[in-house]
């Protein structure tokens, strides 16, 4: 007996078969294989591949006869995908954590090798950051918010960076192989990256990493303050806080917002960047801001 019944109609089955064909989306799916994934027989199954086929949402190969979903189906589910992006999806997060906390909050982004600040809501005190403003640009690694981001890159990404990135690093003095690893590791087993001091005198801040459904870093909200305010006893309260945010933003991230892709292109308009460059006014790599 079919695992759907005629009472239920025929929409319980098309999204079975759908979710039976995004397990398989990478190899492509046969008929006997699908129809045993969802408890339905092999008519049933073909009847249901051809409807999706003829609306363009599936594809079928002429050679192996393997069914996949369509490009047409994931343009479809980019267009429907959430409205707001990354930016205007962080937005709310940063009004209320510089609300509650009282200090500057960056929100960076991963480009390539590098990060980017897409937005920044400004406290009370004065600080300065690798990003500078909005739109600024920096390795990934360096500052608190790029760290956080690779550090929780899945590994071989992790390393393809750190092969590039380790000649980029060294430009800030502090850097070696050994020691940038071992701050990835830290920052893994914490969940965050965090210092309240760096050469900068007096500065402080600390990172969380925002990852997609899939775990993947894609983004970090960071805390840029006086080193005062961001002592062992309130270290705890902010991270929590960073990462309560992080962890409510994740699973709305839309998989096919462009700014993901092309952080650089969305921010059209904004204020030009201003930011730290190695040997001009020196920062230290693990100065947390930015």
């Amino acid at each position: 007996m079919e695992a759907a019944t005629a009472g239920t109609g025929g929409v319980p089955r098309v999204f079975a078969l759908i979710r039976a064909l995004v397990a398989v989306q990478a190899e492509g799916g046969r008929v006997t294989q699908l129809a045993r994934a969802i408890g339905l027989t092999q008519g049933t199954t073909h009847r249901l591949l051809q409807s999706l086929v003829a609306e363009g949402m599936v594809e079928q190969d002429e050679r192996s006869k393997l069914y996949r979903l369509s490009m047409d189906f994931f343009a479809l589910a980019a267009r429907a995908g959430n409205p707001g992006d990354l930016r205007s999806l962080c937005r709310p997060a940063l009004l209320r954590l510089c609300g509650s906390l009282g200090d500057s909050i960056f929100l960076l982004a991963r480009s390539g090798f590098d990060a980017i600040c897409l937005d920044r809501s400004e406290g009370p005190f004065p600080i300065r950051s690798f990003t500078g403003d909005i739109g600024g640009r920096v390795a990934l690694g360096v500052g608190q918010g790029a760290l956080a981001i690779l550090a929780f890159l899945p590994e071989a990404e992790r390393e393809e960076v750190i092969r590039f990135n380790l000649s980029r690093v060294r430009e800030y003095g502090v850097y070696d192989e050994v020691y940038l690893r071992t701050e990835i590791e830290r920052v893994r087993q914490q969940g965050y990256a965090g210092r309240n001091t760096g050469l900068l005198e007096g500065m402080a801040g600390v990172a969380v990493p925002i990852c997609d459904r899939e775990g993947r870093a894609v983004a970090a909200l960071s805390v840029g303050t006086i080193a005062d305010r961001l002592n062992a006893d309130r270290m705890p309260t902010v991270v929590e806080l960073l990462k309560r945010e992080a962890a409510a933003i994740g699973p709305r991230i839309n998989p096919f917002d462009a700014t993901l892709r092309r952080p650089a292109q969305s921010l059209a308009g904004s204020p030009p960047a201003q930011r730290v460059v190695p040997g001009a006014d020196r920062a230290s790599a693990s100065d947390p801001l930015g």
